[in-house]
């Protein structure tokens, strides 16, 4: 079972305030109107996995408005966002009558409740609910999100060279002498606890005589300095030593935000280092960086896009090939058991009932690949799984397990295991995307094995890199998926054929990392351990979205959107691909997985 991160340990997708206002409460006073307090409360899980407790926990509330009945609340309710995980919210209005802290000693004027995502991707950030849970009408709740900026919505450009560079005098540098040294730097925040945490590395660059020209980068105030610009960060010269890791520090300094902001321009500050050899216990001078420009820029979040109407677009991909298992057997992944759910929808749930608060039609594609498809019983690499060409679009999550248990019953499972067809189709549409900031794409794919078209499937992946969109895999059952993990480039940009990505644009993960049990029944037993499972995978695969998000559009200089785009239409569809025939004329011959 994989050790699943918190929330807090993960660190929040932002933090926002909920601003709260109310019209037309029921008046519970006689000789007055009403005193109304909001309470706000979260619906947390408590305890282990194999013991949980849902609950709802108060976060906050407002004050008291003396006698109001449409009541424009000055508190605000501070709370962590995370795009990766369902926050429900319950909203709590009561009429203060008396100097109880306890909201059961007052009058219930009404209650509603939503998912935070609903708040957060509402336009500007508004939504506004009825109040319910009173015999007649009790008012209208307007709940208005916005994100605090801590420092996180800045990041500093530098452009920078380094000058006389003092040189090693090993034998390897002998051979380097003409072709000048290749030389990075490392930025470090020193943390409260005496440690150190690095927040960038620049490219390894050469210059010819001691010198070296970084390209322009740029890094996030609040990573550099937790969002303090007047807080120092520590900058480290390293000349690179290929061969055995271990690169030489040729010198260091200390700097701060503020400090480079308010500088002439081209600026220069002394590497230092201490003479290992005693002479003095002055550092010496090794060598300067000059910072020829720096200055703040303004960075867009997440949030600022789906506020301002961006809509995520999602689709699934479902691996219909022979190796899942006969289909009528209970070992088959792809079983179907009106009891309980497989892994297969277990893991498409887990996804989509997170992103269907980020679309506002609801609307998801789905699709397979690798089984022989009727009329003609041929194999497709990708064909809509309902089977008709005119149904890829599916409403809701419902709709698209529905569409998926017709294609595994009306199917016959086949080969091989490729995915560059359903993606190469993925580049064609988000390459017809408006570069305005209001449409971003993300492919599911649910896989039991070893994909058979891997350099195909790089190829397309470093091609999709420029594209607004991201890719998920998620691998079902027991397999060790040991190539998978090449395709999630966290430790290195994938690149073939001379090709490099420009991001890191998919995430995997194997479902079974996140079991309670050995086996799925186990984890399938109750309707609690499902949630947690769901839970867990969503919190693991969403995790880099909204990351994967903001970087495709700072790298195109793209703002938010300035209004909401029109909701596409059910009947109609966000997407027709341009699949083969159904009837298999135009498919791949049939192929042995």
């Amino acid at each position: 079972m994989k050790e699943c991160l918190s929330l807090e340990d993960r660190g929040p997708s932002a933090r926002v305030e909920l601003i709260l206002s109310a019209n037309t409460l029921a008046d519970r006073d006689i000789f007055s109107k009403s005193d109304p307090i909001c309470q706000v409360e979260e619906f947390v899980q408590r305890g282990t996995s194999a013991n949980l407790q849902s609950v709802f926990v108060e976060i906050g509330r407002t004050e008291s408005i003396k006698n109001s009945l449409c009541p424009r609340w000055n508190k605000k309710i501070r709370i962590a966002y995370f795009f990766e995980s369902k926050q429900r919210l319950r909203f709590n209005v009561y009429d203060i009558d008396s100097g109880s802290d306890q909201l059961t000693d007052h009058d219930f004027l009404g209650r509603c409740e939503c998912e935070l995502a609903d708040i957060v991707s509402a336009p500007d950030g508004t939504l506004s609910l009825p109040l319910k849970d009173l015999p007649n009408q009790s008012g209208q709740l307007t709940i208005c999100a916005e994100e605090i900026d801590e420092g996180q919505r800045e990041s500093v450009h530098f452009v920078c060279h380094g000058v006389g560079l003092k040189r090693s005098h090993s034998l390897l540098n002998a051979f380097c002498v003409g072709r000048g040294q290749r030389m990075f730097l490392e930025f470090y925040r020193p943390m409260d606890n005496g440690s150190r945490q690095m927040v960038h590395r620049t490219e390894n660059a050469r210059g010819a005589h001691r010198s070296a020209e970084w390209k322009p980068f740029e890094v996030s105030v609040r990573h550099l300095c937790a969002g303090e610009k007047g807080r120092q960060f520590v900058v480290e010269c390293y000349e690179l030593r290929e061969g055995t890791g271990n690169h030489r520090l040729v010198g260091s300094f200390r700097t701060s935000v503020n400090a480079l902001l308010s500088a002439p321009k081209g600026l220069r500050l002394e590497l230092l280092k201490a003479d290992k050899r005693g002479h003095s216990e002055q550092p010496k001078a090794v060598g300067t960086v000059h910072f020829l420009e720096v200055r703040l820029q303004r960075e867009f979040s997440f949030l600022d896009f789906v506020s301002r109407g961006m809509q995520l677009e999602f689709a699934v991909s479902v691996d219909l090939t022979a190796s899942n298992g006969e289909v009528t057997r209970p070992s088959s992944l792809h079983y179907v058991n009106s009891c309980q759910l497989n892994q297969y929808e277990c893991a498409i749930s887990a996804v989509l009932e997170i992103c269907e608060h980020y679309n506002r039609s609801k609307l998801f594609e789905a699709y397979g690949f690798g089984a022989k498809i009727p009329p003609a019983f041929a194999v497709s690499h990708m064909f809509p799984l309902r089977l008709n060409n005119n149904e890829s679009v599916m409403y809701g999550v419902a709709g698209v397990l529905e569409a998926y248990r017709y294609a595994v019953l009306n199917t016959h499972l086949f080969g091989p295991t490729n995915f560059a067809p359903t993606i190469r189709e993925f580049i064609h549409k988000t390459s017809k995307f408006p570069r305005d900031g209001s449409r971003y794409q993300v492919l599911l794919i649910l896989t039991d094995g070893v994909i058979t078209d891997m350099q195909n499937t790089v190829r397309a992946i470093v091609d999709a890199s420029h594209q607004p969109m991201s890719i998920i895999i998620i691998g079902i059952g027991a397999d060790e998926f040991a190539k998978m993990d090449a395709l999630d480039a966290d430790d290195r940009i994938l690149s073939v054929d001379g090709h490099t990505a420009v991001r890191d644009i998919v995430q995997f993960v194997p479902f079974r990392e996140f079991f309670l049990g050995a086996d799925w029944a186990q984890n399938a037993s109750s309707a609690l351990c499902q949630e947690y499972l769901k839970s867990a995978l969503a919190k693991e695969v969403l995790a880099e979205l909204p990351d994967q998000v903001c970087s495709f559009m700072k790298s195109h200089n793209i703002p938010p959107p300035l209004r909401s785009p029109r909701i596409p239409q059910q009947q109609n569809g966000p997407f027709v691909p341009s699949f083969p025939n159904l009837n298999g004329n135009a498919n791949a011959p049939p192929l042995n997985e």
